[in-house]
């Protein structure tokens, strides 16, 4: 596995690549690697010759109350991970590399529709600086498939826009959510929470569950679902940020013409965010 800090290295070893017919999957995370990252990256060996994983921290997409001094990095671990899987490219830019000029006159990128509201409406800026750095890697990485988890169902649909709407030649995978075994979805965040912390998180995933069966049965209350649930996590003491039923695509509040679901939660344990998601199909 080759370790590049700089682009022009980067860029020299994608060209030869290219130069020898080679295709390209890339998997961009900020670190703090768990099985679900590590599952990205065993679905991006199925689908390319090379695979590319980025750690970056990226400052653009914290708001001013977040916690991008305290995000965990373990850049030795996960670089032994990485390697372990074969990955051929761990990619670790710093600040300067990724915004030589700093982020106040930095050009970015904004993905509307898809953005706003949910995660979007609760951490203003969050996704501009996401489509923003996600543009700027593939930029660099020039990939011909990336792969993303389905936890990060927004950004996924974001992301999946943006590359449609620019015309971008990559086609985006989405990758199952991987799970702990009471069903708490893998995160870094939970890294946060202590055991009996995590036996309050793990509701959130069955409260989404109750949800979704709701609507297998053929239940089209949408408003009386998501009250009944947040109502359900306050009991168990979560504070719910938001939980909506939508569109599977659009992200758009569901109507009952619709057939395909997709429903988004996020609510806090104390000061640690908490998010997941069902799909629900016919």
């Amino acid at each position: 596995m080759q370790s590049i800090t700089e682009i022009k290295s980067l860029r020299s070893q994608i060209k030869a690549w290219r130069q020898q017919g080679h295709s390209i999957a890339f998997v961009p995370t900020m670190g703090n690697l768990h099985q679900g990252h590590f599952s990205l990256v065993e679905k991006a060996k199925t689908l390319a010759d090379k695979v590319v994983v980025s750690i970056f921290v990226n400052p653009m997409q914290f708001g001013q109350n977040e916690d991008l001094d305290n995000y965990p990095r373990t850049l030795a671990q996960d670089k032994q991970g990485l390697a372990e899987l074969e990955t051929d490219i761990v990619f670790t830019p710093s600040v300067e590399t990724i915004y030589p000029n700093g982020l106040d006159t930095q050009s970015f990128v904004d993905v509307p529709g898809v953005s706003e509201g949910y995660c979007g409406g609760s951490r203003a800026g969050h996704f501009r600086g996401v489509a923003t750095v996600v543009t700027k890697l593939f930029n660099l990485v020039q990939p011909d498939f990336a792969c993303f988890g389905e936890k990060d169902y927004q950004q996924l649909q974001v992301i999946k826009t943006m590359v449609h709407d620019l015309s971008m030649p990559i086609e985006v995978i989405g990758v199952p959510t991987q799970r702990e075994v009471s069903g708490l979805a893998m995160s870094s965040r939970n890294g946060y929470l202590s055991d009996q912390e995590k036996d309050v998180a793990k509701v959130l995933y069955t409260v989404l569950s109750n949800a979704a069966n709701a609507l297998k049965s053929g239940e089209r209350d949408f408003k009386q679902i998501e009250q009944d649930a947040k109502s359900q996590l306050e009991s168990a003491g979560l504070k719910p940020d938001y939980f909506s039923v939508a569109h599977r695509s659009t992200l758009k509040p569901a109507i009952k013409e619709d057939d395909e679901f997709v429903i988004l939660a996020a609510a806090f344990l104390g000061k640690v965010r908490l998010i997941d998601n069902i799909q629900v199909a016919p």
